[in-house]
């Protein structure tokens, strides 16, 4: 279980939103309502409380929270990113 963070998103992070090396991104499960499956990730800039599990690209931090990694369900969280768009996945 960890994180993985690739070059376009780390792109994306500094180019199109705006984050800067020495920047903490938390990772975080948000309820999204009804269908298949109700909750989905989302994203902030915060300082970590009780770090579940953390990785470090190019000079951003990247977490979540101990209170949240039971949606990894033991996997992986990979985040990529396309042009402006952030895609976050467990694999």
């Amino acid at each position: 279980m960890g994180i993985r963070v690739s070059p376009g998103a780390i792109a994306c992070f500094k180019g199109d939103w705006g984050f800067q090396s020495g920047d903490q991104v938390r990772i975080f499960v948000r309820y999204s309502g009804g269908g298949e499956d109700a909750f989905t990730f989302g994203i902030m800039k915060d300082s970590p409380h009780y770090p579940g599990v953390t990785a470090e690209e190019d000079g951003i931090s990247f977490f979540m929270e101990q209170s949240d990694i039971w949606y990894l369900e033991g996997r992986d969280l990979v985040i990529d990113g396309n042009g402006e768009d952030i895609s976050i996945s467990r694999v």
